[in-house]
């Protein structure tokens, strides 16, 4: 059994005031490549992540979509989510 994920994370520093986006490529428990907003660019972690980072990162429309995650995916989200997780007790 073979298994792909692709996780979107998103981490939230009072409120969203400091937003990190974070999206990991990970195939049978080995993560092979991952983006972060923090860093600005795809990093490899093994051969076949190495190349696939530099291909996404020699990209300008694929780095600018990812960065613009942060206010495109993160921070939607959670105006969208803040009434139903935050303000819940």
């Amino acid at each position: 059994v073979f298994q792909e994920m692709r996780k979107q994370e998103c981490h939230f520093v009072n409120g969203t005031e400091k937003v990190r986006y974070v999206e990991r490529y990970i195939y049978n428990r080995m993560e092979h490549v991952r983006f972060d907003s923090d860093v600005g660019r795809y990093e490899g972690f093994t051969p076949a992540g190495e190349k696939w980072a530099q291909d996404w990162n020699s990209d300008p429309e694929i780095l600018e979509q990812r960065k613009a995650a942060v206010d495109t995916y993160c921070r939607h989200n959670y105006q969208v989510s803040t009434p139903f997780l935050v303000e819940r007790r």
